[in-house]
């Protein structure tokens, strides 16, 4: 696995704005004390592989086997997206609808041109959340350099994965939306008809699941 070292010059540039979204009331409060999140409730048979997936591993779990876990209340994550794509815009939506349904205290992070790429994964972390969800292809490569530095912050990645994932960045993706970096080449064929709002949501839960349960630094692939 290559070492990735983040220029400080990069960490030092301007960031995007953040702008809450989803929910309201003392659980948008990120000052306070949290207690570490765990999962409420168990996956269902065919989540978990046979044996524990290797590090960079792809897994294919049954469908909905993932559907008996839920984050607990007040959940913190910060939706991390760039780009008015419909691909991309379908991403956003299904998370923005999952952090509805479950109760999670989410704010989003949006970059808009290239030179926000890396800030705006600095101003995210910096927020200190349980989760920061990427959602766009052209966060993957600023990911890539990124998040080897910071093992702590937990990331996923829906519609698109790392190349070289280290622990902290699991992803969450099917056939048609593998985009893995610029020069790289995709475990699939990119088929941006592929981008559904169903395909999307169970993305969004399945990847979550992972994250809850410790199954992190994989890529999950959806049928």
């Amino acid at each position: 696995m290559r070492s990735r070292l983040l220029p400080a010059c990069a960490l030092a540039a301007a960031v995007a704005t953040a702008l809450p979204a989803g929910g309201c009331g003392s659980a948008d409060d990120w000052s306070r004390p949290h207690a570490k999140p765990t999962a409420v409730g168990t996956p269902g048979p065919g989540f978990f592989p046979a044996t524990s997936p290797a590090p960079e591993a792809t897994i294919t779990p049954r469908p909905g086997s993932w559907s008996g876990v839920r984050p607990p209340e007040g959940y913190r994550v910060v939706l991390l997206t760039a780009g008015e794509d419909p691909q991309t815009r379908t991403l956003v939506d299904a998370v923005t609808e999952w952090a509805e349904e479950e109760r999670v205290s989410l704010k989003t992070v949006t970059a808009t041109k290239p030179d926000e790429f890396v800030p705006s994964i600095t101003k995210a972390m910096e927020m200190k959340p349980d989760l920061i969800v990427s959602a766009g292809n052209d966060l993957v490569d600023p990911l890539a350099l990124v998040s080897a530095n910071h093992l702590d912050q937990q990331f996923l990645v829906v519609g698109a994965e790392l190349a070289e994932p280290t622990e902290n960045v699991t992803a969450a993706d099917w056939a048609g939306a593998s985009f893995r970096g610029e020069g790289l080449g995709m475990s699939s064929t990119y088929d941006p008809a592929s981008f559904t709002p169903e395909r999307a949501a169970r993305a969004v839960r399945a990847g979550v699941a992972a994250v809850l349960t410790g199954m992190t630094g994989i890529v999950v692939r959806l049928d």
